[in-house]
C-alpha cells in the first residue's frame, strides 16, 4: 500500500513533537519511561535548585521537581521525586546538605523502616546539616553590601559601553553588520556554486571513486603477494653471490687464473709488447714490399733479402 505524502508529513511532525516533549522533560530531570513517586518537605531557607539531586547514601535516586514559597507557613516547600523502587517509612528524614566546596546543595533521604510506609504525596520531616545554617545566614547578611558593589560595577560598565557606542561608533557598527551580511550572501552563493558543480560532475566523481576503490584492491593484492615473499631467503642468496664475487676478485688480485696472470704477470706483458712490435714491423714490410710476399704462393724457392736501411727508415 502506498502511503501519501500528507500522511508521511503528519507522522514526521508528530514524531518531532513527541521527541521535543521527551527532551524537554529530560532536561527538567524527568524520565517518561521510569515510574516515580512524589514527596514533599519544607525548609526555612531555599538553598536548592531544580537541578539539585536527591540521594540515598550518596547514590542519586531522584531530582527536585518544584520549589515554591508557602505564604501560610513562611517556609519553602520542596517537591521532589524518587524511584518507586525505593521504600521507606514516614519516619524517614530529608536532610539538606552541601555537595562540595563550590557551594552546591542536595537532598539526602535518611531512610527509616520504622512505622507506616510512606506513599506518593506524603510530607516528610526535614533537617539541615550542621554548619549550613550559619553559612546561609552569613551569605544573606552580606547580600546588601555585595549588591551595592555589583550595582556600582554594572553602572560603570554601562557608562563605558555608552562611550564606546557613540555617534561615530554607531555608523561603524552598522557598516560592520552590513559587510557581515554581504559576506554571508557571498558564502551562500559559493555554496550554491559548489553544489551545482558537484551535481553536474556526479558521474565523474562516482567514476573517480570507483577507480580509487579498484586501485585500493590492487594495492591490497600486491601487499598480500609481498607478504608471501621469503625476503630472508632472498637476502641469503644475495649474500652468497656477493661472497662468490669477493672470492673471484681476491683470486684475480692474487694473480691466479688466466685473468689474474694477464693482470699480474709482467713477463707476459713484455712478451705481448714485443710480439706487438714485431707484428707492426711485419705489417710495415708488407706495405713496402708487397711483391716479396708473393713468393709464399710460388713453388720456386726465392731466397730472403733483408730490406735496405733506406726502406726501413721510410
Amino acid at each position: 500500500m502506498k502511503i501519501s505524502r500528507e500522511v508521511k508529513t503528519a507522522v514526521l511532525v508528530l514524531s518531532g513533537i513527541i521527541l521535543l516533549i521527551f527532551l524537554f522533560n529530560y532536561l527538567k530531570g524527568e524520565n517518561l519511561f521510569e515510574s516515580q513517586d512524589t514527596y514533599y518537605t519544607e525548609f526555612d531557607y531555599n538553598a536548592l535548585s531544580k537541578s539539585s539531586p536527591v540521594t540515598v547514601r550518596g547514590n542519586t535516586v531522584g531530582k527536585i521537581k518544584g520549589i515554591k514559597y508557602n505564604f501560610d507557613t513562611g517556609k519553602t516547600r520542596i517537591e521532589f521525586t524518587v524511584d518507586e523502587q525505593l521504600k521507606f517509612s514516614k519516619e524517614s528524614t530529608v536532610r539538606l546538605y552541601e555537595t562540595g566546596l563550590m557551594g552546591g546543595n542536595a537532598l539526602a533521604i535518611i531512610v527509616s523502616n520504622e512505622g507506616e510506609q510512606a506513599t506518593s504525596g506524603d510530607y516528610l520531616k526535614s533537617e539541615v546539616e550542621e554548619g549550613l545554617v550559619s553559612s546561609l545566614s552569613k551569605n544573606f547578611s552580606g547580600v546588601g553590601s555585595e549588591l551595592g558593589t555589583t550595582l556600582k560595577a554594572a553602572d560603570t560598565l554601562l557608562v563605558n559601553l555608552n562611550n564606546l557606542v557613540a555617534d561615530e561608533s554607531e555608523d561603524g557598527l552598522k557598516n560592520a553588520i552590513k559587510e557581515l551580511n554581504s559576506t554571508m550572501k557571498s558564502f551562500k552563493s559559493v555554496a550554491y556554486s559548489i553544489n551545482s558543480l558537484v551535481s553536474k560532475n556526479d558521474d565523474k566523481l562516482a567514476a573517480v571513486l570507483t577507480n580509487f576503490d579498484s586501485i585500493s584492491k590492487d594495492l591490497s593484492v600486491v601487499t598480500s603477494d609481498l607478504k608471501t615473499i621469503d625476503f630472508s631467503q632472498m637476502v641469503d642468496k644475495l649474500d652468497q653471490t656477493l661472497t662468490s664475487v669477493n672470492t673471484l676478485m681476491a683470486t684475480v688480485n692474487g694473480g691466479e687464473g688466466t685473468i689474474g696472470k694477464l693482470l699480474k704477470d709482467e713477463g707476459l706483458y713484455d712478451n705481448l709488447e714485443a710480439a706487438s712490435k714485431e707484428m707492426e714491423e711485419l705489417i710495415r714490410d708488407i706495405k713496402l714490399h708487397p711483391a716479396r710476399y708473393r713468393r709464399i704462393l710460388s713453388k720456386k724457392e726465392i731466397p730472403y733479402t733483408p730490406p735496405k736501411e733506406e726502406d726501413q727508415n721510410n
